[in-house]
């Protein structure tokens, strides 16, 4: 009898009922559905009697790609009504299409992405003849709100204009033929029985044309072979729970139809029933956010959908008729966007709030479940296990002591949690770049819908936590491409996870960044974090490790490499760039012998440096401080008077500051030498030079600043405590600000002669 070919849109009522009452008349031997064909094993599985919506979930991993897919199925998915109603008229079920790990599904997220996307021209030309917006308004025109009759016919219209003459992408041509395969062998094994081919209607014409039998047709030896996954590589699928908000075109997902519950209402309740409760759906969700709906309001809003549907053509009310009319009634201001069900894609930026909650209204918060004797990756398992064991499955705040080994198992859990993106898991409070010293975490736990459907993708990336988070920090450093602030939180994410395995695994990509990083304030981020784990991180157990000594030698050699080329004049001063400088030195202090750095290179690196004019003062200032402070032979006070110039010597300061500021508290002169100095400036070049001096002595803690001050005092005299110079009335600033006004003023009072008056 051969076969029956009926191309779909994914995620169409109308296309379902099709597909049911065409199943349930022809009985055929069997029903082909497109979908991953490495699953065909375990249909039982996917029809155990989950709460819909669902999905299958691919996972794949090898050196080159790492790749992850869906396949979703909610009650009104042609595909899952293909294989329900099959299974119910007892015909044997196939999925055809090839495996979602496949290369032909590279770079797409979903297996079931619309091909008229990439078939833009036709479709615009489409919704110019029929009035429609965008093709999801096309769509209902024609399919969805129209009597049932001859809707056979009109799709097989339809997707023969949207495919036309177009030759498929080497990706598609390799799944039809596959598919192909499978029809022709189908047909073969039916004898006289009929065989139903449910497809995307992209794939319908190209199917027919290569499943006809003929002398010049290619001899298939029995049913196709499943593709395996290849030996270096590492996948699988599994059945994930799924939500209607995931399924929302309005939410980024770009299959299917938008507006889910709304089209749930439509298959269960048919067009007429679904306008009326997606009508009561809107106004519930406003009312519940105490937005004004009168009954007038909602009497306006169905004469108005109605009106719009007569003018439209609709012989019941369709999904933008309700929304247009809604829109209409409630929305009095002007739109800064269009209404976002007449264009295609995620909600815009400066959405009306109504129009925001209309959207949400016909997403639905419908979310799936999967039936209890559905098998799940190990993940799940090890990860139950692993919070039952460590007392962390129950919902709570949880206080953590770093010190403590215990909760330092605890935290390395939940940290491998957070970095799979596990909901349900939150820190408040922690260690953040390795720098600091915080030796404490306050985390929360609650229960999350959610938690399930992310360990089970989470599991595409390993067997256990540990080996799960390992892989996606691989993943995170690998994709940082030279962004050092990326790298260094990737690392120190590495380290709270207690996986220092990450690191050996992809060492030669974190040198290789550090040694082509661009700019030497990034690296210098990334340097003070590795530094801080390798110098004194027992807690994280990272300390010493080979791995992190060979990303801060590499650093160090960036970092001077990068600052001796940075010129510029009088820039203002650049904390970033200073750090980087204080990591490159602290690095010569606490690792040079092990790790063999070479100080006498960097000293010569710095002495270049500090001597350029054409270097910026702040960079200069550091290389000075960089030399003194590792105790090369220096001359501090030629050095300041040197500097001294009103407009940059508070950033010169600042760099020299940021890296000897105990060797200028400790030296002979220099004190003086600055109070001798600033106090010879006048009023005018006191207060250019005021903002860039204030930051360089913020490089003191106020312990010193107020030994500074009493240096000052001492000088003049003056006998007091300097904490009292430190804790001014007014912001010193504004005091000099206002003592420049003064200035000004008796400047004008003597110019006009009345300063005797």
């Amino acid at each position: 009898m051969g076969a029956t070919f009926i191309g779909v849109r994914h995620h169409s009522p109308a296309c379902a009922r099709l597909v049911a009452e065409t199943i349930s008349a022809l009985r055929p031997a069997y029903v082909l559905v497109e979908g991953p064909v490495d699953m065909n094993g375990r249909l039982d599985e996917l029809l155990l009697g989950h709460e819909l919506p669902v999905a299958v979930f691919t996972s794949y991993r090898d050196a080159e790609r790492q790749h992850a897919s869906w396949a979703p199925f909610c009650a009104y998915s042609p595909e899952w009504v293909a294989l329900t109603t099959g299974r119910e008229v007892g015909a044997q079920l196939r999925f055809i299409d090839l495996p979602a790990w496949h290369p032909a599904f590279a770079g797409r997220r979903n297996r079931y992405a619309d091909a008229e996307q990439r078939y833009a021209e036709v479709m615009e030309s489409l919704c110019r003849t029929f009035a429609a917006d965008n093709v999801d308004a096309l769509w209902d025109h024609l399919f969805e709100v129209p009597p049932a009759d001859g809707l056979a016919e009109r799709l097989a219209v339809y997707f023969d204009l949207v495919r036309g003459e177009s030759t498929a992408g080497p990706e598609d041509a390799a799944r039809e033929a596959y598919m192909a395969r499978w029809v022709r062998a189908a047909v073969a094994d039916a004898g006289d029985r009929p065989v139903v081919v449910v497809t995307g209607g992209f794939h319908r014409p190209a199917l027919i044309q290569l499943s006809a039998t003929s002398d010049s047709a290619p001899v298939d030896l029995g049913w196709p072979q499943t593709p395996g996954l290849p030996a270096t590589a590492a996948g699988g699928s599994y059945l994930v729970p799924y939500s209607f908000r995931r399924l929302d075109a309005f939410d980024g997902y770009q299959s299917g139809m938008p507006s889910p519950d709304y089209y749930q209402r439509l298959w269960d309740t048919g067009p007429e029933s679904a306008a009326d409760q997606l009508m009561a759906a809107v106004v519930g969700r406003l009312r519940e956010r105490r937005q004004t709906v009168s009954t007038a309001d909602l009497i306006a809003a169905r004469v108005s959908a109605e009106g719009l549907a007569r003018v439209r053509g609709h012989r019941h009310l369709a999904r933008v008729d309700v929304l247009d009319g809604l829109a209409a009634t409630l929305v009095n201001e002007a739109l800064d966007v269009p209404l976002p069900w007449s264009t295609r894609g995620t909600l815009r930026t400066g959405t009306h709030p109504a129009i925001v909650e209309m959207v949400a209204a016909l997403s639905g918060d419908r979310v799936g479940r999967l039936h209890p004797s559905t098998p799940l990756p190990p993940l799940v398992h090890n990860a139950e296990a692993d919070l039952e064991r460590h007392g962390l499955d129950r919902p709570g705040d949880v206080r953590l002591k770093l010190t403590d080994p215990t909760d330092l198992k605890r935290s390395r859990i939940l940290h491998r949690l957070r970095v799979l993106r596990i909901p349900g898991f939150t820190r408040h409070a922690g260690p953040t770049t390795g720098i600091d010293p915080v030796l404490d975490e306050e985390w929360s736990i609650c229960a999350d819908d959610n938690r399930l459907p992310a360990l089970i993708e989470g599991g595409g990336y390993g067997r256990t936590l540990e080996e799960a988070a390992a892989s996606v920090l691989a993943d995170r450093i690998a994709a940082a491409r030279g962004d050092m602030e990326k790298l260094a939180a990737a690392l120190f994410d590495a380290a709270l996870c207690g996986s220092d395995q990450v690191s050996d695994r992809v060492l030669h990509g974190v040198t290789g960044a550090v040694a082509a990083a661009p700019e030497v304030a990034p690296v210098g981020r990334v340097l003070a974090v590795v530094l801080a784990l390798w110098r004194h991180d027992h807690l994280l157990g990272t300390a010493r490790t080979e791995t992190l000594g060979v990303v801060v030698k590499a650093g160090v050699e960036r970092v001077l490499w990068l600052a001796e080329g940075v010129y510029g004049g009088a820039a203002p001063a650049q904390p970033a760039r200073i750090d980087a400088l204080v990591a490159a030195r602290d690095a010569l202090v606490h690792a040079r012998s092990a790790l063999g750095l070479d100080r006498e290179a960097a000293l010569a690196v710095a002495a270049r440096i500090a001597s350029n004019a054409d270097v910026p003062p702040d960079l200069r200032g550091a290389a000075f401080g960089f030399a003194w402070s590792l105790g090369a032979q220096v001359e501090p006070v030629r050095a300041v008077r040197g500097a001294f110039a009103p407009g940059s010597v508070g950033d010169w300061l600042a760099g020299m500051f940021a890296l000897a500021r105990e060797e200028v508290l400790a030296a002979d002169g220099v004190l003086n030498l600055l109070d001798e100095l600033l106090s010879g400036m006048g009023e005018q070049e006191f207060l250019v030079a005021l903002p860039a001096l204030r930051q360089a002595f913020a490089y003191f803690p106020p312990r010193e600043r107020e030994t500074i001050a009493r240096h000052a005092l001492a000088r003049r005299g003056v006998a007091g405590s300097g904490r009292a110079l430190l804790r001014l009335p007014i912001a010193p600033d504004v005091v000099a600000a206002g003592r420049a006004l003064d200035e000004r003023v008796d400047a004008l009072l003597a110019r006009e002669g009345l300063m005797g008056t």
